[in-house]
């Protein structure tokens, strides 16, 4: 498996939050790296609120937190449709599990991962089985509670290796490695633009296709095309000096730079040029 990303895609000015916090990603055990993207940790100490906003990737994300005049828990995060936002201050801590698009289903097989879409909920709702307690005793303290990011990461670990059978993490699922395998797939692949030609490049039907994508991802491979779209979109606009809005709306496969505009807009807030000027 590769190594954690290093890039900041779907962070809404990311270079002014990374200069405000400690951000940083780690791999987790290997057993758990073919579900996983890695983990993620930011703490910070700010004197003064800060408002931060994610273009959320198509990924559940088991998230535990502590802020300012609040009582720790921790929360399962289905695919969020709209832009998240979370204002920040004072001392706070935050711990994800990002996982990979298609990889949440084997550790809550019980429900397509659709049924979490757009929603969050505390980690007992979606692990309701007696047999999960005593990997989900604990985990808040185990997991907000040390400074040392080994010691986090650790009980990342052991909360997810308990969420399977016999401590060892979740059983193999093919149609969960196939739906991880479909929307990398998307996210490499600038070409694909089209449900129904992937579909056909796939040799599944398009019908077969929404169906896994909906019990395995959360939501429709158009969704997932026009998200990572958005993704780059983003971050061209806050890596470039001067962007060739009408050349990357082609590059991305939009009929023309309108189409690009209407989506950023829509889903940023502002326009891109509007957004690239700040």
């Amino acid at each position: 498996m590769p190594a954690p990303r290093q890039d900041t895609r779907g962070i809404v000015n990311a270079a002014d939050l990374l200069s405000r916090v400690r951000f940083r990603r780690h791999e987790p055990a290997p057993r758990l790296r073919p579900y996983l993207e890695h983990y993620w940790l930011i703490d910070w100490d700010l004197p003064q609120p800060y408002a931060t906003h994610v273009v959320p990737h198509p990924s559940v994300n088991i998230v535990f937190q502590r802020y300012a005049r609040q009582e720790p828990f921790a929360e399962v995060a289905g695919v969020g449709l709209d832009l998240f936002s979370q204002e920040i201050t004072a001392v706070g801590r935050v711990c994800g599990v990002q996982f990979r698009p298609g990889g949440f289903r084997p550790f809550a097989p019980q429900a397509p991962v659709a049924e979490w879409t757009g929603r969050r909920l505390a980690l007992p709702a979606v692990f309701p089985d007696p047999a999960h307690a005593p990997a989900l005793a604990g985990a808040l303290d185990a997991v907000l509670a040390p400074d040392d990011d080994h010691a986090r990461v650790a009980a990342l670990d052991a909360l997810l290796l308990g969420l399977g059978p016999h401590g060892r993490g979740p059983e193999p699922d093919p149609q969960a490695d196939l739906a991880m395998t479909l929307v990398d797939r998307i996210r490499r692949d600038r070409s694909i633009r089209r449900v129904g030609d992937f579909a056909r490049d796939q040799e599944l039907p398009v019908r077969s296709l929404q169906r896994l994508f909906a019990a395995y991802v959360g939501v429709g491979p158009k969704w997932i095309i026009l998200r990572y779209r958005i993704h780059e979109a983003l971050e061209r606009a806050e890596d470039e000096r001067a962007v060739d809005w009408a050349g990357l709306a082609a590059d991305l496969g939009y009929a023309d730079q309108a189409h690009l505009v209407r989506d950023f807009t829509a889903t940023i807030g502002v326009p891109p040029t509007v957004h690239a000027a700040h």
